[in-house]
């Protein structure tokens, strides 16, 4: 006669079956503030909140998804990027100076002017290495969304003693940047190129050598902008005026997963939330006439994006 599973085998196989179901993903709009450009977001996982930049709203927010109050900061320029600091406080990337943020007194002190010859450029998107320092790029200021004079960037790092490096120059919109799981490799976005690339990356010295390019924006895909690593050491990149983050494998240049959100102007990307594996999306809306905003009317907003199968890594905090 038949003899009938136990009932714990018979829960183990209905698990089995459930976890080869795939997760819907799902977009939905945390922070419904809009920014004119929401960029630069950096999950702070002792705080449980989300850190992210208004570049030309001249604002810093801390959102906290538990209580959905977000605290902000302004500033007196344009602001690239903030990034926590080992030792409390932030470095922020505004004008043409890194700079470093007490957010309990809201006082902002300079540690380093760069470009010092190009008065019209500014700091765009930056990060901190696997050792603690921090690279961030620069650009022209822009006469309306990427308008702007090209080939006035830079990519410099500011390291733990404060000095500066300046690794190379001719860019044109400086923008997403991150390194392997190994830290043998440096990945980089300059826009307007419509290319992601990789350097060699000498943890040791801060380095970058052999630059190659990895993935080239197909039709359709929109601008290259801010970026993040996957556990798996792949990428995601926002795709400004293409409404969308792509996931592209580095070591084959081919892109993965697509997930479309729905406004157009998506900015950057980190992962975040209890076990890295939210995803969260900045915008912009600078640019956009009334009825762009009556089609898009979250557009400048932040995002999270769930079920898409991958988990990110905590983010390093500048050394200095």
């Amino acid at each position: 006669m038949p003899v009938c599973e136990p009932r714990d085998t018979c829960c183990h196989t209905i698990q089995k079956l459930f976890k080869r179901v795939p997760r819907l993903k799902q977009v939905e709009c945390v922070v419904k503030e809009r920014c004119e450009i929401g960029e630069g977001p950096v999950w702070e996982e002792k705080e449980g909140t989300l850190l992210f930049v208004d570049i030309s709203g001249q604002q810093i927010h801390r959102w906290n998804p538990a209580t959905n109050q977000k605290e902000t900061v302004a500033t007196d320029k344009f602001v690239g990027c903030a990034v926590p600091r080992r030792s409390g406080g932030y470095v922020i990337g505004e004008g043409r100076s890194f700079r470093a943020l007490d957010w309990e007194s809201k006082s902002i002190s300079t540690i380093a002017v760069i470009d010092e010859d190009k008065p019209n450029n500014r700091f765009n998107d930056g990060k901190v290495d696997p050792a603690g320092r921090l690279f961030a790029g620069t650009m022209a200021m822009e006469e309306r969304p990427t308008v702007l004079e090209l080939k006035q960037g830079s990519l410099f790092s500011l390291n733990q003693d404060h000095i500066v490096v300046k690794h190379f120059n001719q860019v044109d919109i400086s923008n997403g940047l991150d390194w392997s799981l190994d830290h043998n490799t440096f990945y980089y976005i300059d826009s307007l190129t419509y290319t992601v690339e990789a350097f060699n990356y000498d943890i040791n010295t801060g380095r970058i050598s052999n630059r190659r390019m990895v993935y080239k924006m197909e039709e359709g895909e929109g601008i290259p902008d801010g970026m993040c690593i996957d556990a798996d050491g792949r990428l995601w990149v926002a795709c400004y005026n293409g409404g969308r983050v792509i996931q592209i494998d580095t070591q084959t240049g081919v892109r993965l997963q697509t997930v479309k959100l729905p406004v157009d102007k998506t900015t950057s990307c980190c992962f975040g939330g209890r076990d890295y594996s939210d995803l969260y999306v900045t915008s912009a809306c600078k640019g956009m006439d009334e009825a762009d905003m009556a089609k898009q009317p979250q557009a400048g907003c932040v995002f999270r994006i769930t079920g898409l199968g991958a988990k990110g890594v905590p983010a390093n905090s500048f050394a200095g």
